[in-house]
C-alpha cells in the first residue's frame, strides 16, 4: 500500500504542520467546517494557469468547454485568461452571458439545438455556431427568413476515428449521433449546402473524436484524415475540439495541454493545413484543479467480503464511476501523506447498489465515523453532471487562492428543491 500520489492533488497543495492538507493556502478541514460537506474545492491559480497554457498552445480562439464545469465565476475566469467559451445549451449560454462574457467570444454547440436556443444565440451575437445536422441548417434558414440575421458557422465533421476511450464518450467514429459523416459524403454535401445558403456564413470545420483520450497521436490521426477535406474546402478555420485526457488514478499518465497542442500543430503543418487551428479543452482545464470532500457517516464491515464506508454524497455529485466505471483515488485530508493500508468500498447515501464512488478505495487504518475523506481530480464532470436524485441538495463550490476561500456556488436547500414543484 502507498500514500496518495502527490501529482493527483491540485498544484497549490501543501502539507500543514499536523499533516493536514492545504489547497490555495486554505486548510481543507476548515473549509469543510465552514461550508459543509460534500464540498467541491477548486485551486483557482491552477484553473488560471491551465487557461493560460491553452491560449499559449493554441492561440486566440481556443475555447473552454464549459460542460466540464460552469458557473459565472468559472466563465469570468476563463474569459479573463484569454479563452473563448464553448457552450452546449441555452442554459450554458445564459450563464456565460450573465458572467459578462462578450457574445462574440462564445461558441454554441449541440447536436439538437432548438429553435429557441438558436434564436437566442443569434440575437445575442454569438461568435460561432457549430452546425451538427442538415435539420439545423433548415432551422437556421427558417429563422433567417424572419429576422435576416446571418450566422457565422463551423460544420461539425465526423472523421471516422475511433479513439481508445469509453464507448459512451467516443464521438468521432462513423456510427455517431454527432456531425456530418466524412466517409459517407455528408460532410461534402453540408459544405455545398451551407455555401449556397443566405442564412449562414460558413467559415470553418470542426471535429471532435471523443473525451478522456490519453494518446495525443489519435489527434494526429484525425488531422491526417481531415486534411484533404479541410484543404479542399479552403475554409479559414479548423477546430480540433477537445478530449485530451487527465490522470485520475495511480499509474495513469496523460499529455499536457502544451504537448497536445504541439502534436496538433505539427500534424496540421505536416498535412499542409493553412487554416487557423483552435481547440476546446474542458477536462484538462478543470479536472485536476478540483477535489471533493465528504464526511463519513456509516462504516459497515461484512466479514470475509469487504468494508463499506458510506459518505454524505454519492453519485449525484460524481456520476462518472456509475456511468463509465471511472476510477478515483481516496485520501484523508487530515493525513494526506499517510500510507493507505486498508481497502474499502467508498459508497454514497443513495438508494442504489450502484452508488459507488470508489470501488477499491485505499485509506489509512483507523478511519472512523465523522472523519473527512476526499477524492482528487473531481473538477470536471462532477458538479456539472450532478443531479438531485433522492431529492438531495447539490453541494457547494468554493474557489481557493492566497489563503482566501470564495463561495461561487452555494449549497442547495430544501427550498430550492421545492421551488419548481407547483402542484
Amino acid at each position: 500500500m502507498t500514500a496518495l500520489p502527490w501529482g493527483l492533488l491540485p498544484d497549490s497543495a501543501e502539507v500543514g504542520s499536523d499533516g493536514q492538507l492545504f489547497v490555495g493556502g486554505c486548510d481543507v478541514a476548515q473549509l469543510a467546517e465552514q461550508f459543509g460537506t460534500p464540498l467541491f474545492v477548486y485551486d483557482e491559480a491552477q484553473l488560471r494557469a491551465r487557461c493560460r497554457e491553452a491560449v499559449a498552445a493554441f492561440g486566440d480562439g481556443v475555447a473552454y468547454a464549459t460542460k466540464a464545469f460552469l458557473c459565472r465565476a468559472m466563465a469570468r475566469l476563463a474569459h479573463e485568461e484569454g479563452m473563448h467559451l464553448d457552450v452546449a445549451s441555452g442554459g450554458e449560454l445564459a450563464v456565460a452571458l450573465a458572467a459578462g462574457v462578450p457574445p462574440e467570444r462564445i461558441v454554441l454547440h449541440g447536436n439538437n439545438k432548438s429553435d429557441e436556443e438558436l434564436a437566442v444565440a443569434r440575437a445575442a451575437g454569438v461568435g460561432r455556431i457549430v452546425v451538427d445536422s442538415f435539420d439545423e441548417l433548415d432551422r437556421l434558414e427558417r429563422l433567417h427568413a424572419v429576422d435576416g440575421i446571418v450566422s457565422k458557422v463551423l460544420l461539425r465533421i465526423t472523421p471516422g476515428i475511433e479513439a481508445h476511450t469509453h464507448e459512451f464518450v467516443m464521438t468521432g467514429q462513423d456510427d455517431s449521433k454527432f456531425g456530418f459523416g466524412l466517409k459517407v459524403g455528408d460532410a461534402a454535401r453540408a459544405v455545398v449546402r451551407a455555401r449556397g445558403s443566405s442564412a449562414v456564413d460558413v467559415i470553418g470545420i470542426h471535429a471532435h473524436i471523443g473525451s478522456q483520450v490519453f494518446v495525443a497521436g489519435f489527434f494526429e490521426q484525425a488531422v491526417d484524415v481531415l486534411a484533404p477535406f479541410v484543404n479542399e474546402t479552403g475554409l479559414p478555420e479548423l477546430s480540433i475540439g477537445g478530449g485530451i485526457g487527465v490522470a485520475y488514478i495511480e499509474g495513469e499518465q496523460a499529455p499536457t495541454i502544451t504537448e497536445w497542442g504541439a502534436v496538433v500543430r505539427s500534424a496540421c503543418a505536416a498535412a499542409g493545413i493553412t487554416a487557423a487551428v483552435s481547440a476546446e479543452p474542458g477536462r484538462s482545464i478543470a479536472a485536476a484543479a478540483g477535489i471533493t470532500i465528504y464526511r463519513v457517516g456509516t462504516i459497515k464491515d461484512v466479514p470475509g467480503i469487504r468494508t463499506y464506508v458510506a459518505v454524505d454524497g454519492g453519485f449525484i455529485d460524481n456520476p462518472r464511476p456509475a456511468l463509465y466505471g471511472s476510477g478515483y483515488e481516496t485520501f484523508l485530508p487530515a493525513a494526506v501523506t499517510a500510507v493507505r493500508t486498508q481497502t474499502v468500498r467508498l459508497v454514497g447515501k443513495h438508494c442504489e447498489s450502484g452508488d459507488v464512488l470508489v470501488a477499491e478505495a485505499k485509506v489509512p487504518d483507523g478511519l472512523a465515523v465523522g472523519d473527512l475523506v476526499a477524492t482528487p481530480v473531481t473538477g470536471a464532470y462532477g458538479r456539472s453532471m450532478g443531479s438531485n436524485y433522492n431529492l438531495l441538495p447539490r453541494p457547494a463550490v468554493v474557489f481557493v487562492a492566497d489563503g482566501e476561500a470564495t463561495l461561487v456556488i452555494r449549497r442547495e436547500t430544501t427550498e430550492d428543491l421545492l421551488a419548481t414543484d407547483v402542484g
